[in-house]
C-alpha cells in the first residue's frame, strides 16, 4: 500500500511542476488567418516536405516547417494527410503483419 501512496505523490508533483508550462503555453497566439492564405492544398504539400525542412530549419532561420499564417484547420488537415503519405501512414505496418503470417 505504501507504494501506491508513493506513485500517487509522484504523478501529483509531476503534475503541479507541469501545470505552469501548461498554463504559458494556453497563453500562445498565432497570426490570424487571412484570405488567400495557405489551405488544405499547401498543407498536403507542406507536410509532404516536413522532414527535409525540419533538417533545413535546425541550420536556418528563414525556413518553417509549418506554413503560418494559414486557413487553419484545413490546413492542418492536409498537413497530417501530406505527413502520413511521406512515413507510409499504416499501410507499411499492415503489410508487415500479412507477410509474416
Amino acid at each position: 500500500m505504501a507504494g501506491l501512496r508513493t506513485t500517487r505523490r509522484v504523478r501529483w508533483t509531476r503534475w503541479l511542476a507541469l501545470s505552469p508550462l501548461l498554463l504559458l503555453g494556453a497563453c500562445a497566439t498565432a497570426p490570424a488567418a487571412t484570405e488567400g492564405t495557405r489551405g488544405f492544398f499547401w498543407g498536403l504539400i507542406d507536410g509532404g516536405v516536413a522532414p527535409i525542412a525540419f533538417v533545413i530549419s535546425i541550420f536556418s532561420d528563414s525556413v518553417a516547417m509549418y506554413g503560418v499564417p494559414n486557413s487553419g484547420g484545413w490546413y492542418d488537415f492536409g498537413f497530417l494527410i501530406g505527413l502520413s503519405c511521406i512515413w507510409g501512414g499504416g499501410g507499411t505496418a499492415a503489410s508487415r503483419r500479412r507477410k509474416r503470417k
